[in-house]
């Protein structure tokens, strides 16, 4: 074997194992339904889950602060439902393509839509959160553009975005692909991994270590259940930090 041919086997070895990193989808089970494990993360908040994710030395678990709450939500936990959109000036096809994706949103799913950081048009609006909705959908996260915001807070959906506009979306976007991969800002969303939302913002879970990461958080509330029992005592932060307390 020659040596250019020796570099072309690297160089796919290599391709091959960025592709197995970024587009492989886990299909992890957890040692619990997936049901009781969503109801036992909505009983936490994305602080906590943040900070353990760190001690997983995962730094960019949460999505981008322009991302904002329609409400000030208490935590909701779903699994990720992702969909990729960009600008578009194409319209054939679009209707029948986002019927398809809409057609295979699941319950218990949390939408993340990567819009290819489009600025003009709005991705979520009143009709698709009357079917989010029907399909027992848990939230939507678009890194982008909603509206029909009346008709979104009757129907008291979740959804987490960036602005509004009334401006729709057919010929001004179009739907590319669903349950890929997508990464918005510096982090990266599988479809199946829990994603959090509450007043704080969007975070993810990486669904292989979502149920080690779960245990450790409920950790963390009950330690800090005594942290604020000893400042409200009155301790001295000395004699709190000596007992593993931390600010």
């Amino acid at each position: 074997m020659s040596i250019d041919d020796c570099k072309k086997e690297v160089g796919m070895m290599n391709l091959e194992k960025l592709i197995e990193d970024r587009e492989t989808i886990s299909k992890k089970t957890f040692p619990i339904p997936d049901k009781e494990l969503l109801k036992r993360f909505e009983q936490l908040y994305t602080g906590a889950v943040n900070d353990v994710l760190r001690e997983f030395c995962l730094l960019d678990q949460a999505l981008p602060r322009r991302i904002i709450t329609l409400r000030e939500y208490h935590t909701i936990a779903g699994f990720a439902f992702t969909v990729k959109s960009s600008p578009n000036v194409k319209v054939l096809g679009e209707m029948e393509f986002r019927g398809q994706m809409l057609d295979e949103m699941h319950e218990d799913a949390f939408i993340v839509w990567d819009t290819s950081r489009d600025e003009k048009a709005t991705l979520w609006g009143g009709v698709m959160t009357a079917t989010a909705k029907g399909k027992k959908a848990k939230a939507a996260c678009i890194d982008g553009g909603i509206r029909d915001t009346h008709q979104i807070l009757d129907a008291e959906f979740p959804v987490f975005y960036e602005y509004r506009t009334s401006n729709g979306s057919l010929a001004r976007c179009q739907i590319t692909h669903y349950q890929i991969a997508i990464k918005i800002g510096d982090t990266i969303i599988r479809p199946g991994d829990v994603v959090l939302g509450d007043i704080d913002g969007v975070l993810v879970v990486p669904r292989d270590i979502a149920y080690d990461v779960l245990v450790r958080a409920e950790e963390i509330k009950e330690n800090e259940k005594e942290i604020y029992k000893w400042v409200k005592e009155g301790q001295s932060i000395e004699e709190i930090i000596e007992k593993g307390g931390y600010f």
